[in-house]
């Protein structure tokens, strides 16, 4: 049965880059360690998490999406559990992970050593390299993603730094991730100006309820030849069930970042629930089937905790829809505030 399945999986080219990557791609964001205090208790631990990866892999998902960040660094080691348990070949993986944000116990720092515990500054971009593959268990990324924007580092020495540490073989490929199109647009032109190595990929929040990335990031990445990996496909779950049904998901019901459905929001879901039903399929093949059917989305990155519910989303991969269907789903959209950056 795996096979079948794997053997339905597609891969495509990250922009214009040569890097191929599964169409769907494993957020790994679900995996770490429960923290109760800080309503982290949705998380799936390192056994359970290494089957979730295994079952992903044996499906044909090559490629996986982490950030030192996740459950304070240890999304990344379950990550390099995963290969060396299961003996996986490094070369049939892409991993991806990111870094920006600070992490990690102030006391053990202390406040001289936790001040450069964050943000793009060419210490940090070096440490944090450092750390991921320590984490990972390997010698080398993929693709080294910045998970938000640096007001405060020049833009010259962030990708001064990210150049270099291509350069030094610790990394293969750059991506950027959740910012504004000018933000990303600097960093673009300056590296391609300057011959330093140029982002291929950028993730960013996008979805049928969220779609404000249409008006200037998707044609800035499509000017770039930069591919779109969009984050968060699913509408932090909103897209996968009707409006009068709970959450069927620990994390659904924990993560209150994605606020309250608006009216507009609620068109939508309904549309999509009534497609679902005209098709006989679920609620998230249709949203997932929606994102792939924008020319602009190289590859969705989806997070789910459990098995069943990631092999319908496979299932979504064999969806097309027809435009009358997409544009019923688009013709209920209204503008919304930014969300995302921050």
């Amino acid at each position: 049965m795996s096979s079948e399945i794997e053997n339905k999986m597609q891969y495509v080219r990250l922009g214009k880059s040569g890097l191929k990557v599964s169409k769907i791609i494993l957020g790994c964001m679900s995996y770490g360690v429960k923290r109760p205090a800080d309503n982290w208790t949705w998380v799936l631990e390192e056994e359970e998490a290494l089957k979730h990866l295994k079952h992903a892999y044996d499906r044909g998902i090559n490629t996986f999406d982490t950030a030192d960040t996740y459950s304070q660094g240890n999304s990344e080691r379950i990550l390099g559990k995963f290969l060396k348990t299961y003996n996986i070949p490094r070369e049939s993986v892409v991993i991806m992970t990111k870094t920006y944000m600070a992490w990690g116990d102030e006391k053990s720092y202390g406040p001289a050593g936790y001040v450069n515990n964050s943000r793009l500054s060419r210490k940090r971009i070096f440490a944090a390299i450092k750390g991921s593959l320590e984490r990972l268990g390997t010698d080398y990324v993929d693709v080294f993603q910045c998970h938000r924007f640096d007001y405060d580092t020049p833009i010259e020495e962030t990708m001064q730094a990210l150049h270099d540490i291509v350069q030094a073989g610790h990394v293969r490929y750059l991506g950027m991730s959740s910012c504004y199109a000018w933000q990303f647009q600097l960093m673009q032109q300056y590296a391609i100006q300057n011959k330093l190595t140029p982002f291929i990929s950028m993730q960013n929040y996008h979805n049928a309820i969220y779609r404000e990335e249409e008006r200037e990031m998707m044609p800035t990445l499509q000017h770039f030849g930069v591919g779109s990996i969009p984050w968060s496909p699913l509408g932090g779950g909103k897209l996968c069930r009707p409006l009068t049904s709970e959450s069927s998901t620990e994390r659904s019901s924990t993560l209150k970042m994605y606020g309250q459905a608006t009216t507009a929001d609620e068109r939508i879901i309904s549309t999509i629930e009534q497609i679902a039903k005209e098709r006989d399929i679920s609620m998230a093949q249709v949203a997932l089937a929606w994102s792939l059917s924008k020319e602009f989305v190289s590859a969705p990155i989806i997070g789910t905790t459990s098995i069943e519910k990631l092999d319908d989303l496979l299932k979504g991969l064999q969806v097309e829809l027809t435009k009358e269907e997409v544009d019923r789903i688009d013709g209920g959209y209204e503008p919304k505030a930014i969300f995302g950056h921050s």
